[in-house]
Formats: structure tokens, C-alpha cells, sequence
């Protein structure tokens, strides 16, 4: 298996004879720093595209198919309409959490970005506490939504907030627990321990029922997290106007769109690292052809495409059903999905002993 960890060592190695470690290490940060940026807009600007082509799959529509080659170039476009609009500042707003607020918000799902393992060596930072370091830095995500709500000075930005930390905090208790099952069936947290534990079979198969609960609950639970249909109650548009956002005009808006989409590649993104062997391929015991086969395929293809997969699931979720009455969103997590995650990770404990 060729991993891309040969060509960042490569590139370590080279800035450290050439300029020494201390100059290597700032190098080496400002271009990881411009790598996340520029993969955390292509990314965005991907989804959007194919989340509009999906909807337009689901209605019976054509989707974007005017601004460039089967419609490539309609995100971009519509990125620099945005970047070209006024910006429009509320007069009686608290101006420096109306800030504050964006900043939360783009800092959390940057943090938690840069913790994703895309390849063997292929992440910014690898923490011995990794999952730990994930819910608490996407959890900083519900304040800047707080925020963003009561510094608008409008009731419906208020009440979208208000929604929003009710069931932000409420999904990510059980997000929480079906990542600690994991935790549980793994003895790490650690994230390229995780996947390296997954060569030899993925935890949804190895896991027995519990990790596939797990897996299960995280989706739900995850997709509550980024605040889209049928849990898209802090936005709900026939109700709160835009929700939370507003009052946000032009880039900034931007910014809450930007992170809503990366939000959905990064929960993505853990289930396939914690519940589907990250970038590890396929792999079935006694079928060695096959394994061999399946290690051709680069590891980066690997996880993109589990990815792909995860992103597939929530867009097909959130174009089938209905919005829930928030009632019905708490009582499904509270009553429902908290007892079973519980439940389970008390069955994994068992699994393991």
C-alpha cells in the first residue's frame, strides 16, 4: 500500500537539512494551516454541488446543468456572488459577539478537521486522547450558535439558537456514547490506533451488535448535530425566517454555510474512522487475492469513498423525511436513543470481558 506519509516525511526531512528544525516546524505549520483552509472550501464547495444534484435526484429535477459542464461551476459561482454582497450591520446588535459568534463557529469545525486521519501519517494532529479532543472542540460549535442568537437582537434568531443548544447538547450525549463504545472495544483513543486495530477487519463487523447499535445512533446523532432535515428545527425556514443566521448578510452568512457543509464531511468523517477502518481496505480472512486486490487501491480513495458513503446516507435521510415538531426531536433522543446508547456500551463492556 503506497501511503502519502512518504511524501510528508520527504518533505520534513528536506526543510529540516536545508533550514534547521526550528524554521522547518513554522514551514511546516503554515502549510498545513493553507492545506486545511483550501481543503475545508473545495470541500464545501463539493458538497454543496452534489447535495443539490442528490435533491434534484430525489424531486424528479435536473439540478445545476447551466454554470459550466453539467453545472461544475454553479458553487463557484455562487461563492463569489456571495463574497461580492454588502455586508449589512444590525444597528442595535451586540457587534463583538455578532463576530465572536462566527469565529466559534469556523474555529470548531476547523479544530476538529485537523484531527482527521485521511491516511497513515496524513493528519495534523494525532492526540493520545484523540476522541476526547473531538467532542470537546466540536462541541464549541453550540456557543458560537448561541451567541450568533442573542446577538442578533430578533426574536427569531433567538428562539433558532435556543433550539439549536437544546438539541445540539442534547445529540451530542449520545453521539458521545456510541464513540466511547468503541473506546471501550479498542482500550484507545487515539485515533491512528484506532484505525490501525481496523487492518484486520472494520469494528462494525468485528464489533459484534453493539458497535453496529453504535454506528447506528452516531448517524442519527449525528446528523441532528449539523442541523439538517428532519432535525433542522434552528432553521427552520417556514417558522424562524433562516434561524439563528438571520441576520447575517454576505460573507458572513457565508461562513455558517461553509461550516454547516463541512460539518457534514466531519461526522462523516469520524464514522468511517472510528466505526468503518478509517483508510484501511476491505479485507476478508482466507480470501488473499481478494486482499490483495483491495490493497492496490490507494488508502486516501479509501477513506474519501467510506466518506462519500456516510454523506450519501444523510443527504438520502434528510430529502425522505419530514421535520419533526422539536417535542418529538427531544423525546427521540432523551427517551430513545440515550437508554439504548446506554445500554450498550454496558453490553460492549460485557462483550470485551
Amino acid at each position: 500500500m503506497f501511503h502519502l506519509s512518504i511524501i510528508t516525511e520527504w518533505i520534513d526531512q528536506g526543510l529540516r537539512s536545508a533550514l534547521g528544525d526550528g524554521w522547518a516546524l513554522v514551514i511546516e505549520f503554515v502549510l498545513i494551516g493553507l492545506a486545511i483552509l483550501a481543503a475545508y472550501c473545495i470541500l464545501a464547495l463539493i458538497l454543496i454541488y452534489v447535495e443539490r444534484r442528490i435533491c434534484a435526484f430525489f424531486q424528479c429535477r435536473l439540478g445545476p446543468n447551466r454554470v459550466g459542464p453539467f453545472g461544475l461551476l454553479q458553487s463557484v459561482a455562487d461563492m463569489v456572488k456571495i463574497l461580492l454582497k454588502e455586508l449589512i450591520w444590525i444597528r442595535r446588535a451586540d457587534k463583538l459577539l455578532f463576530f465572536l459568534a462566527l469565529v466559534l463557529v469556523i474555529l470548531a469545525s476547523l479544530l476538529t478537521f485537523g484531527a482527521i486521519p485521511f491516511d497513515k501519517g496524513l493528519h495534523a494532529i494525532d492526540f493520545n486522547i484523540g476522541i476526547f479532543y473531538l467532542l470537546a472542540v466540536s462541541s464549541l460549535g453550540v456557543v458560537g450558535i448561541l451567541m450568533a442568537g442573542w446577538s442578533s437582537n430578533n426574536k427569531y434568531t433567538l428562539i433558532g439558537s435556543m433550539r439549536s443548544g437544546a438539541q445540539l447538547i442534547s445529540y451530542e450525549l449520545s453521539a458521545g456514547l456510541s464513540l466511547l463504545t468503541i473506546v471501550v472495544l479498542s482500550g484507545t483513543m487515539q485515533l491512528s490506533e484506532i484505525v490501525a486495530q481496523q487492518a484486520d477487519g472494520w469494528f462494525i463487523f468485528k464489533g459484534h451488535v453493539p458497535a453496529l447499535i453504535a454506528f447506528v445512533i452516531y448517524l442519527i446523532a449525528g446528523h441532528a448535530e449539523t442541523n439538517r432535515g428532519p432535525f433542522d428545527l434552528p432553521e427552520a425556514e417556514s417558522e424562524l425566517t433562516a434561524g439563528y443566521h438571520t441576520e447575517y448578510s454576505g460573507i458572513q452568512f457565508g461562513f455558517f454555510y461553509l461550516a454547516e457543509y463541512l460539518n457534514l464531511f466531519i461526522i462523516a468523517a469520524i464514522a468511517t474512522t472510528v466505526f468503518l477502518g478509517g483508510w484501511m481496505p476491505l479485507h476478508i480472512p482466507g480470501w488473499d487475492g481478494f486482499n490483495e486486490v483491495m490493497d492496490y487501491i490507494p488508502p486516501v480513495l479509501w477513506f474519501l469513498g467510506k466518506v462519500a458513503i456516510c454523506v450519501f446516507m444523510s443527504l438520502w435521510v434528510r430529502w425522505s423525511f419530514p421535520r419533526l415538531r422539536i417535542d418529538q426531536l427531544l423525546k427521540l433522543e432523551w427517551k430513545i436513543l440515550m437508554p439504548i446508547s446506554l445500554a450498550n456500551i454496558l453490553l460492549m463492556a460485557l462483550c470485551v470481558m
